[in-house]
């Protein structure tokens, strides 16, 4: 059965640390003004890109297109109550989350 944990974040941007299946990541979120929506660079525990630049959409992993990184889970942006709304600049941590989903 999957298991989603909330990663914290808040309506700002931000680099965290954080474990995903057993390993360390860092994972920095920035507001894109021009587009309107968040990013997320991945980058291992030592600050080296993984993957600069995703787009924080919902309804799709946004892993997917790097399953040769074998991550061992899914992330998934998701709003409350609107499953299909993206988060915004001021809802991001609050109603606009990010998830880990592993198996």
């Amino acid at each position: 059965m999957p298991t989603p944990y909330l990663i914290p974040l808040q309506p700002t941007n931000q680099t965290i640390q954080i474990t995903m299946a057993g390993t360390l990541y860092g994972l920095t979120v920035r507001w894109n003004e021009m587009n309107q929506a968040w990013t997320l660079d991945l980058d291992d525990q030592r600050g080296n890109a993984i993957v600069a630049g995703i787009p924080l959409v919902t309804g799709v992993d946004l892993l997917a297109p790097y399953g040769y990184l074998n991550i061992r889970g899914q992330l998934i942006a998701q709003t409350t109550n609107d499953t299909t709304a993206v988060p915004t600049m001021a809802n991001l941590g609050t109603t606009g989350n990010l998830y880990f989903v592993t198996q």
